[in-house]
């Protein structure tokens, strides 16, 4: 009987009944119910199923059975588990279901429905056809959007698919698809799939085994394991033992066989290695174990290699420093090995942990900081190691810290100059915690520390050697970081103070301490008296003596026309931007307020007259910096620093410690008449440094020539008081500069073309020039008369000249070659001779040979009346020769005796050497410089190994870099007038940069040789090695000048608008390039803190128009130069909007702003 008798009757149409008869179902009609419609109950038991399977679950849905079992004969009970097997292996089927028998008891009265309802509910899901056949209508609209089992259908179609609607929560946990969930194929094209066979196009992905040979690709050499064999030391392919000169060659060893008779029969040709040789002799080789344990340790034994070389190079230092303590170098060489031993792996780790990550620099820092910690135990006294120490906590300690450091080691070590430089460049290039009133007192107090220690009141320091040369260095560099700042008046007075300190200082004081002179200079500053430089000057020593007697008597000066300024005239255009107006109203300033204000008793002016309180100086500003100076070189590289600030081109060069640090002008590039007369080009001694009152931003560059009428005034009484002072060769060494002062403006006049100013300035110049030859001193001065021809020369007088270069070799004498002066004056006649050939044709009947040969001649100088003889041309050439073999021999066994005719034995070499160009031809004039450069140089470095300490070792250095100058020159003109190939000029220099990397005219040549050349690779190597090899900034500076010569040069072809253009020098990423080039410039040790190397790089970031990456550039510049007042100007004229924060900046940081935006907004407003 069945469980539902009302559902009896309810077989599908073609089944046959389950075993029961005719007779069983008429018994149960009594309980059919007329009115149930078994569709409609298997509707509502379909809608239920839908239901039950659209709710998520994680546990297979159990089916249970609505019947008992059937007995085993029934078929339907074997198609059933037939199914439910089937369905357990479809896993991609979102219902899972496990068939379930329920215990009960079987019927063979069931019928055919029943069986029929059973199959469709262990199908779970029928297909739209089946339904609409049994079910009807009703059924089939219910039905339609369920899927079935891809085995059920007999005939299946060819666009049968499957649907998967069951989320995947893992796509929730994970950043993608589980791999086996995405399609292998890629398509091709923008057709959809299935639309057109033809366009439709799939790539399947490669098999597993071709993935991993793509991924065995060749590595590159930046690549982990190749840095490793690149870090190995080489094979040596000679044994240690052997001589040191190298072979010719590297011998090929031959690798003899063991049995010769063998191999030739499986081998006759040779060609196969031995163990091919072997295995053809049926020998066998050696296992594959074996092989294999061989090449695994071939493979590894790079990486063995250098661990041991590491491990060995560790425990070398670790024993030289547990055995010498005290060894310094050994210390310092520990802590530089740290970077090489942290590039590679470690040697401590194990096979696996070789392959971390590289080391961090902050455990490079630590480590080295534990290094330095143990040797400054073991030597606490050792300056270096302290430095060394401070050095590596600036990379990761905060400022306020490492100055407290800084301020516990300079209480330790007072007296240590060196110390005190490193300090004050650290304190003035912080940003956070930078005032130029703190900078500026921390500067008196060093110099007033270490006069201390000079004058011996400062009990438990002794006095160190060089410190008084330090104390000199010192006070230049504060006097350069005021006029850097702006405080140019401060500057200006402290010079003024210390010359009036060290040269007019009474007898009555001398025997006091620092301090007590100081005390006794402040009464004469305070009194109103003229200083330096002021009209009616007479010094600190004849006011003292003065007053003993009753004090001055004052007269009352001459009336005289001053240049008045008009304030409400500085602004010259009302309608140019706010900002450009402010620069130039402060350039103005700059230029004429440089001088400090004073009072004028004659006009009953007192201090509340001064519109500008800026421009007073307090004895308070520099009383701490006054120091005292007793050696007269040190004295006299005092009065030459003092002229070079105010703009006089002098011999003297600054100390090696401030010298880049002042550095912030680019005029280090500028060739001065260099393409017109390469002869007599002239350099600037001091170049690349702003002089006093010329302030301006880099694109507007420098259009004053000189001074105003008051700078001009204030040089001349420093010049005149100074002549008063010394007498001799100093008193002629005033004279000269004065002179070459007025030939530089001279020659700026000449650059700029203003043929008014040149012509005026010509009048003063020969004006002074004849002045200076009047004097009775100076009518023998040999120094004076050759400049005096010279800038007859430049103003265009050539006859003039020639009677003054006549006159004055006439009367210099019968000295010939022996007179320094004399061979000087004839160089510089005869090289302006020379410059004024077209080409060498008519060279033996110029005038510039009867000159040199006149030279040789130790009799009177007759003026130029025609070609000079044969005989006479031999005659000379024997004299040079003889001469000039005798002076190097001298320099090469003298001593200190010799030294001071360096500059005659430089002369003597040009001499010959255009004599020989003259008379044979331009490769005996460089046979001539070649021979003397050799001998200079080894003369040089003998002495340099004998007597290190010898003060002739400073001048053979220099006169080596003389000759390479005239011999780089003579070069350059014999280009000019005639063929001659490129590369012996460029040899001459790259071997005269390589020994003097500082010099900025062979820098200039070289760049200017090479701006043309289309190939610039062997330059930029040249520059490369250049800079590994020396700390010096020059190379830095000059190979991004040469890199930004040649960009121009290109834009300047490419922007030609000539038509087509074929560009032959592509551009080839030379921004790049110029980038790299000065982020390497300013991450260097001179470079950090030098405000020219900054400037130039914002100047090239803003012409590119990169605006926000030129801003940051400017706050990086400020954190290491924050004392530099034009990289502000610059970042006014680059960002203009930003003017008022960049002038509040500057007023935070106590720089110098002499136009205030409210003083600006007034006179606008006028």
């Amino acid at each position: 009987m069945a469980l539902f008798p009302a559902f009896a009757g309810a077989a599908q149409p073609g089944e046959p009944s389950a075993g029961s008869s005719e007779g069983s179902s008429r018994d149960l009609d009594w309980l059919s119910n007329p009115s149930f419609s078994a569709e409609d109950a298997l509707l509502l038991h379909q809608r239920s199923t839908e239901v039950a399977n659209l709710i998520p679950e994680k546990s297979p849905l159990i089916r249970t059975s609505s019947r008992s079992e059937l007995s085993e004969e029934s078929d339907t009970d074997e198609s059933l588990k037939q199914t439910s097997k089937k369905r357990k292996k479809k896993k991609h089927h979102i219902s899972k279901k496990k068939k379930k028998k329920t215990k009960g008891d079987s019927s063979s009265s069931e019928s055919e429905v029943d069986t029929k309802h059973i199959k469709d509910r262990g199908s779970g899901k029928s297909s739209e056809k089946e339904a609409a056949a049994n079910l009807g209508k009703k059924a089939s609209g219910v039905t339609s959007s369920h899927s079935i089992w891809l085995d059920d259908i007999q005939e299946p179609r060819a666009d049968t698919f499957c649907i998967d609607k069951k989320p995947d929560p893992a796509n929730w946990a994970y950043k993608s698809l589980y791999r086996g969930d995405i399609a292998r194929y890629k398509r091709k094209g923008d057709s959809c799939l299935g639309i057109d066979a033809k366009k439709q196009c799939i790539t399947w992905d490669s098999s597993a085994s071709k993935r991993k040979q793509a991924q065995s690709r060749p590595e590159r050499y930046f690549t982990k394991n190749n840095v490793k064999m690149l870090n190995t030391d080489g094979i040596l392919v000679c044994n240690k033992s052997s001589p040191s000169d190298p072979p010719a060659f590297i011998p090929v060893s031959q690798v003899e066989t063991d049995d010769s008779s063998d191999t030739t029969e499986v081998n006759p040709l040779g060609i196969y290695d031995p163990s091919t040789t072997v295995w053809l002799q049926g020998k066998g080789c050696k296992s594959a174990d074996s092989e294999s344990v061989n090449t695994q340790q071939a493979v590894q034994e790079p990486g063995l290699n250098m661990n041991s070389v590491l491990m060995t190079k560790v425990e070398e230092y670790n024993k030289k420093v547990r055995e010498n303590p005290r060894d310094i170098n050994a210390w310092m060489e520990f802590i530089a090995f740290q970077d090489e031993l942290m590039r590679g792996p470690s040697p401590y780790a194990s096979t696996g942990e070789q392959e971390l990550k590289r080391k961090s620099l902050k455990l490079i820092l630590e480590k080295k900081l534990a290094i330095l910690e143990r040797a400054i135990e073991s030597n606490p006294s050792n300056v270096d190691l302290k430095l060394a120490r401070l050095k590596l906590c600036t990379e990761f300690w905060e400022p306020p810290a490492v100055i407290k450091e800084w301020q516990k080691l300079i209480f330790l070590h007072p007296n240590n100059p060196e110390m005190w430089k490193k300090y004050l460049l650290f304190c003035q290039s912080q940003f956070t915690t930078f005032s130029v009133s703190k900078i500026n007192s921390l500067y008196g107090k060093c110099l007033t520390t270490l006069a201390a220690v000079q004058d011996g009141s400062m009990v438990s320091h002794p006095l160190l050697p060089g410190t008084e040369e330090a104390m000199l260095a010192i006070f230049i560099q504060q006097c350069h970081f005021l006029r850097q700042a702006g405080h140019s008046e401060k500057a200006v007075s402290l010079f003024q103070a210390l010359i009036d300190f060290t040269f007019f200082k009474p007898d009555s004081v001398k025997d006091l301490p620092t301090r007590g002179q100081v005390e006794f200079f402040e009464p004469f500053w305070d009194s109103g008296e003229p200083r330096i430089g002021e009209k009616g000057a007479r010094g600190w020593k004849a006011w003292m003596h003065q007053q003993e007697k009753g004090g001055w008597v004052v007269l009352k000066p001459d009336d005289e026309d001053e240049e008045d300024i008009d304030e409400d005239q500085e602004i010259k255009d009302k309608t140019l931007p706010k900002w450009h107006i402010w620069l130039d109203i402060e350039h103005s300033r700059e230029a004429r307020h440089w001088l400090p204000w004073r009072p004028d008793k004659t006009k009953k002016e007192t201090e509340e007259d001064c519109e500008d309180p800026e421009r007073q100086v307090l004895f308070d500003d520099l009383g701490p910096s006054l120091i005292r100076l007793s050696n007269p070189k040190l004295q006299h590289q005092l009065l030459y620093s003092f002229l070079q600030f105010l703009g006089v081109p002098c011999t003297s060069k600054l100390f090696p410690s401030s010298l880049y640090i002042a550095m912030d002008e680019n005029n280090i590039f500028d060739n001065v008449l260099y393409d017109d007369k390469p002869l007599t080009s002239v350099d600037f001694p001091l170049s690349g440094f702003n002089s006093i009152g010329h302030m301006d931003t880099m694109p507007r560059g420098r259009h004053q020539i000189g001074h105003y009428r008051e700078g001009e005034e204030f040089i001349q009484n420093v010049f005149q008081v100074l002549s008063q002072i010394f007498t001799g060769k100093e008193k002629s060494n005033l004279a000269i500069c004065w002179l070459q002062y007025e030939i530089s403006k001279v020659i700026q006049c000449l650059q700029a073309k203003k043929k008014k100013k040149l012509k005026a300035q010509g009048r003063k110049s020969k004006k002074l020039a004849k002045n200076f030859l009047k004097a009775p001193d100076n009518r023998n001065n040999l120094s004076l008369w050759r400049l005096y021809a010279y800038l007859e020369w430049l103003l265009g007088n050539t006859d003039d000249s020639r009677k003054v270069f006549d006159t004055a070799l006439g009367t210099a004498g019968t000295g010939g070659l022996k007179s320094a002066q004399l061979c000087s004056l004839s160089l510089l006649y005869a090289q302006l001779e020379v410059e004024l050939l077209e080409s060498l044709e008519g060279a033996v009947t110029s005038r510039a040979v009867h000159v040199l040969t006149k030279l040789t001649e130790n009799g009177p100088f007759v003026p130029y009346s025609g070609q000079v003889s044969p005989v006479n041309v031999l005659k000379a050439r024997k004299t040079y020769e003889h001469a000039l073999q005798d002076y190097l021999s001298q320099a090469a066994d003298s001593d200190q005796g010799q030294a001071n005719d360096t500059d005659q034995l430089v002369n003597l070499v040009g001499c010959y050497a255009l004599f020989q160009y003259l008379t044979v031809g331009i490769d005996a004039a460089v046979l001539i410089y070649t021979q003397a450069s050799e001998k200079l140089e080894v003369s040089g470095s003998q002495k340099c190994e004998n007597t290190g300490e010898n003060f002739g070792i400073l001048n053979f250095p220099t006169a080596l870099e003389a000759v390479t100058l005239l011999h780089t020159n003579l070069l350059r003109f014999h280009m000019k007038i005639s063929v001659y190939p490129l590369n012996p000029l460029r040899e001459a220099l790259a071997g005269a940069l390589k020994r003097y990397p500082s010099n900025q005219s062979l820098w200039r040549s070289y760049i200017h040789i090479q701006r043309k050349s289309h190939c610039a690779s062997k330059a930029r190597r040249f520059f490369d090695s250049v800079t590994r090899s020396t700390n010096s900034l020059e190379p830095w500076l000059f190979a991004i000048q040469a890199e930004q010569m040649r960009k121009k040069l290109t834009e300047k072809v490419q922007r030609a608008e000539v038509g087509e253009i074929h560009c032959t020098i592509p551009e080839t990423g030379l921004t790049n390039r110029i980038v790299a080039l000065f982020e390497h410039a300013v991450q260097s040790e001179n470079g950090t803190h030098c405000p020219l190397l900054w400037r130039m790089y914002l100047n090239f970031m803003a012409s590119l128009g990169k605006k926000e990456k030129s801003k940051g550039l400017f706050y990086k510049a400020l954190q290491n130069c924050p004392w530099a007042k034009v990289l502000y100007m610059d970042a006014v004229e680059y960002f203009p909007e930003d003017l008022q924060e960049t002038l509040d900046l500057m007023t935070e940081k106590e720089l110098r702003v002499r136009v205030p935006m409210e003083e600006l907004d007034l006179l606008l407003e006028i």
